[in-house]
């Protein structure tokens, strides 16, 4: 009775999440361009530390990163992970800031086991976000300004999202070497509006810009893992995972009118491409970790894209190869101590150094973040509670556009941990 009431519970939760998994409204000029910005991958646990999970086996916990570590779920278990974010965006010129925030659902995953050593993943996640709202009045004497037309304003503005959708497996195929396999799913829609609004409203016209980006597409993803004996806890593990690359549906949609007050519309250019196929890359993952069970784990993750062979509009300008140096370190002082609460909490901490996909004006956008973190223990029970912070700055200095974006993120996932088919003796 107890696990039918778990198992009705999570599913309303889950066609809930999935309505729920709008976009987040937080300003970003980088949105402009490409599929937006790219959202963090990995759990909250792995947030925390920097976003490592490349090698991580944890049997209470989803590393979707290496669907080879789906081997490691716990025996007759069920794993659910639900999480909310928060998300603070400061941009800063020297001079000025503009500051936005807004909360919203981040993700979604369930993992359980076949067999013994034979686990499965399954997920939705969000992949880039596109949302933007710019404005700017060009008025006598600033650059830009023309006598003939006048004072002016440009409005920009962005909406829509990505997100995947995962399945996977993972299986011990040798005594210390799994194996898995992740099938993904990317869709979404990305918009854009550009207005050129003049100040002489009623006797001008005025240009509206708008396209609409629909993508939808299926990849694969592969991981390996092998796990060097050790006596005495003590572990260290070695994993690789690369994505083959996405061909997707790709529905383009540009259109280039002029309105005025009237509404008279002029559409001057109207492009229409239901057929086009976009190719998007895969990226490849190494890491290492190494520690004691139950009490440390250090992790390192090396991470590439070969951004430069995407094919969609706009990437032969903007996009640029990344790599990302990804490390982390979780310490817990006593997972099993009776009387102290404190010492039963994991204490995260992580930081990463990358390159972002996008070049603007032949500069590449360079960001580092340090992120922190912890997992409390729900009581009487393996669930736990896991809250991360993170600080990541994206420096677009010596560029026309020349700023930083310091963008402040935190969040709180509650990862359900059950044990299935055993009779209790007592209630």
């Amino acid at each position: 009775m107890r696990n039918r009431a778990v198992i009705y519970f999570l599913t309303i939760l889950f066609f809930f999440s999935v309505s729920a998994s709008g976009q987040k409204l937080v300003d970003s000029p980088i949105s402009r361009f490409n599929l937006g910005i790219l959202e963090p991958a990995g759990s909250f646990r792995s947030i925390g530390m920097g976003g490592v999970g490349t090698a991580i086996r944890e049997g209470g916990s989803i590393y979707y990163l290496n669907p080879a570590s789906y081997s490691a779920i716990d025996t007759i278990s069920f794993i659910f992970d639900f999480g909310m974010d928060y998300g603070l965006n400061v941009i800063t010129n020297g001079s000025a800031h503009h500051t936005s925030d807004d909360m919203n659902f981040d993700h979604l995953m369930m993992g359980f086991p076949i067999t013994k050593n034979f686990g499965v993943g399954v997920g939705i996640l969000p992949y880039s976000n596109g949302y933007y709202s710019i404005a700017e009045t060009i008025t006598d004497g600033d650059p830009g300004y023309d006598e003939v037309t006048g004072p002016y304003t440009s409005l920009h503005m962005g909406s829509g999202n990505l997100n995947t959708v995962f399945l996977g497996t993972g299986i011990n195929i040798m005594k210390n070497l799994s194996a898995g396999i992740n099938m993904n799913i990317l869709y979404g829609t990305l918009s854009r509006v550009n207005e050129f609004v003049f100040d002489d409203y009623s006797n001008s016209y005025h240009d509206d810009l708008s396209e609409t980006s629909q993508l939808f597409g299926i990849g694969l993803d592969y991981g390996l893992q092998y796990m060097v004996p050790i006596k005495k806890n003590y572990f260290f593990n070695a994993g690789i995972s690369f994505s083959s690359g996405r061909h997707c549906k790709y529905d383009y949609n540009y259109a280039l009118t002029k309105f005025t007050t009237l509404n008279v519309i002029d559409t001057l250019v109207y492009k229409e491409n239901d057929s086009t196929r976009a190719f998007l890359p895969g990226t490849f993952r190494a890491g290492i970790s190494f520690g004691k069970k139950n009490k440390l784990t250090v992790g390192i993750d090396y991470v590439s894209t070969k951004w430069s062979k995407a094919t969609f509009e706009g990437a032969g300008t903007y996009a640029a190869d990344t790599r990302a140096l990804l490390f982390g370190v979780e310490y817990t002082p006593d997972r099993f101590s009776n009387y102290n609460f404190l010492k039963r909490i994991d204490y995260r901490l992580g930081g990463h150094v990358e390159d972002n996909y996008l070049i603007y004006n032949g500069q590449q956008v360079k960001e580092w973040g340090v992120s922190g973190g912890f997992g409390m223990m729900l009581r009487k029970t393996p669930s736990k509670i896991n809250v991360f912070f993170d600080f990541t700055r994206k420096s677009l200095a010596a560029t026309s556009l020349s700023h930083y974006e310091n963008y402040f993120t935190m969040g709180a996932s509650i990862n359900f941990y059950n044990i299935w088919f055993v009779k209790h003796k007592y209630e």
